[in-house]
């Protein structure tokens, strides 16, 4: 295992990993996760010589709450912000989830600073299914936090609800880990800002190499999201990870890292 190093900056902190000089891949975790939710790819992939640093959004774990409301055009400068931190022109952006949309919004915000994505059990845009509303899914979300629960005391059943049928305790337990770090006002933010996500019909502008990554048992974001992005991004690569739900960097890390790592080397890496 390669050492991990947090780096408790302002206004973003961050955990990295591998050398100094490796080509640089950002992690940009969901809306349950922070930092320590990358753990096993920022070992696979330092191992691979490659310089790996997973954020905490703002307003989750060590990072500093902005002043207002969350808006993906914040997050995504807030991402280019972090690459100005770490010395780093453009790096391979990997986002799951909230982070796979985050992603979107950088590459679309600023291509140039951007060599590849890979997007894993994400969405092209909120409501989707056309099914759900803002409004109910606001209020399921925040509904127990206002009788007194915390990231942190909902995190085992609202990730086992999300994960696959067979999830292993271990990735549960790393999940919970990553997010008993989030505020409930970190949370709330989130929440608010991730019905606002639609970029489906911007999506044909993203140039650069992709990755699009799906659990088989998905129901949060299925593989007909999935597949919509990788459609609609030219040359992006579909795969569909068996046996995972929506947090599949931690259900199947050994799958999730081969792919990462074999995507970089043939095609995502410049």
């Amino acid at each position: 295992m390669d050492t991990l190093i947090d780096v408790d900056a302002a206004p973003v902190a961050w955990r990295e990993a591998g050398p100094a000089d490796g080509d640089a891949v950002l992690f940009l975790h969901g809306l349950g996760g922070s930092r320590v939710a990358w753990d096993p790819q920022l070992d696979a992939l330092a191992a691979g010589g490659f310089r790996c640093a997973a954020w905490d959004m703002p307003g989750y774990g060590a990072s500093v709450t902005p002043d207002g409301a969350l808006t993906f055009t914040l997050l995504a400068d807030a991402v280019v912000a972090w690459m100005d931190a770490l010395d780093v022109a453009a790096a391979h952006v990997v986002g799951l989830s909230l982070g796979g949309m985050i992603a979107q919004h950088v590459a679309l915000r600023s291509p140039a600073r951007v060599c590849s994505l890979a997007l894993l059990d994400t969405s092209p845009a909120f409501n989707f299914d056309g099914a759900t509303t803002a409004e109910s899914w606001i209020e399921q979300r925040l509904a127990p936090m206002q009788t007194g629960a915390s990231p942190a005391s909902m995190a085992d059943t609202v990730l086992r609800a999300i994960m696959g049928p067979d999830v292993a305790d271990a990735a549960v337990a790393k999940g919970v880990a990553a997010m008993s770090r989030i505020s409930g006002d970190g949370l709330a933010a989130a929440v608010r800002c991730l019905v606002t996500h639609n970029v489906r019909s911007e999506l044909h502008c993203i140039t650069v190499p992709t990755l699009v990554i799906v659990g088989e048992h998905d129901r949060e974001t299925p593989l007909p999201y999935a597949t919509f992005i990788a459609d609609a991004i030219p040359g992006a690569r579909l795969e569909v990870v068996a046996g995972a739900g929506h947090i599949t960097n931690l259900e199947q890390p050994a799958a999730v890292n081969r792919l990462l790592v074999g995507f970089l080397n043939d095609g995502g890496a410049r």
